[in-house]
């Protein structure tokens, strides 16, 4: 399964208390993609994916906005 979060227009860090959020609804394996335009993200979310176990599939930028995939960890 996959779930598109959209935050984009909020600073950090809530789109990663929102990912947080969203990855518990989540199953193991099953994928976040986490829409964001505060450019802070390029640092919070790799961090969040570093402390939690979760995999930071891919990342990237276009236009202003971050995009990042990730897939929940079994934690």
């Amino acid at each position: 399964m996959s779930t598109i979060l959209d935050t984009k227009g909020f600073n950090c860090p809530i789109p990663v208390l929102k990912a947080r959020r969203a990855m518990r609804g989540l199953d193991v394996g099953d994928e976040l993609t986490l829409l964001a335009t505060d450019p802070a993200s390029m640092i919070d979310v790799p961090h969040f994916c570093n402390t939690t176990g979760h995999e930071l599939i891919d990342s990237s930028e276009e236009d202003g906005v971050f995009t990042y995939r990730i897939r929940k960890a079994d934690v």
